[in-house]
């Protein structure tokens, strides 16, 4: 009966410490709402006349940069492309043989399998040799400006010789 009993006060207990109730008198409410900072913001700024910090149009392109976007979409692209392929393996009701044959039996040229081929193939290995190069940087070699723009050019010359290889396999 005391074992009950105690069990009854626990529960009530917790439940009131659960509550809403308990909860609502110990916030703060806020000053202002997102909205209002917002627009007192560009208020500010349309005042002020200054230009948006950093602005695109003040950059001139470089080939990190450039690299630096490309590796984030094609890690982007990777990651989409293996998830739909997985979900398609899972979802699709014939094994993948099945659609390799059906690709075959299309009768497509050596000149379009190849480019397909290749176009699979490039992002997979610019985002590999890219990937590398940011491995060399995580190790502190290859900041000076030279050496960025010259493993830049690197990794574009052995990503174009990997996926040409990979495709003609």
């Amino acid at each position: 009966m005391a074992a009950l009993a105690l069990r009854c006060a626990g529960h009530r207990r917790l439940l009131s410490r659960l509550s809403p109730s308990f909860c609502v008198p110990h916030v703060v409410p806020m000053g202002t709402t997102a909205k209002e900072e917002m627009s007192r913001f560009w208020e500010k700024n349309t005042k002020s006349n200054r230009p948006l910090s950093p602005h695109v149009s003040i950059y001139k392109w470089s080939l990190p940069m450039a690299m630096s976007i490309t590796h984030r979409g094609t890690g982007v692209a990777l990651s989409l492309g293996v998830s739909l392929f997985g979900l398609a393996a899972l979802v699709l009701p014939q094994p993948f043989p099945h659609y390799l044959a059906l690709v075959k039996s299309l009768s497509l040229s050596p000149a379009l399998i190849y480019s397909a081929k290749f176009a699979l193939a490039f992002p997979f290995s610019y985002h590999t040799w890219n990937g590398v190069r940011h491995l060399a940087w995580d190790m502190g070699k290859g900041f000076k400006i030279p050496q960025v723009n010259q493993s830049g050019v690197l990794v574009l010359i052995l990503t174009l010789l990997s996926a040409a290889g990979l495709a003609a396999m």
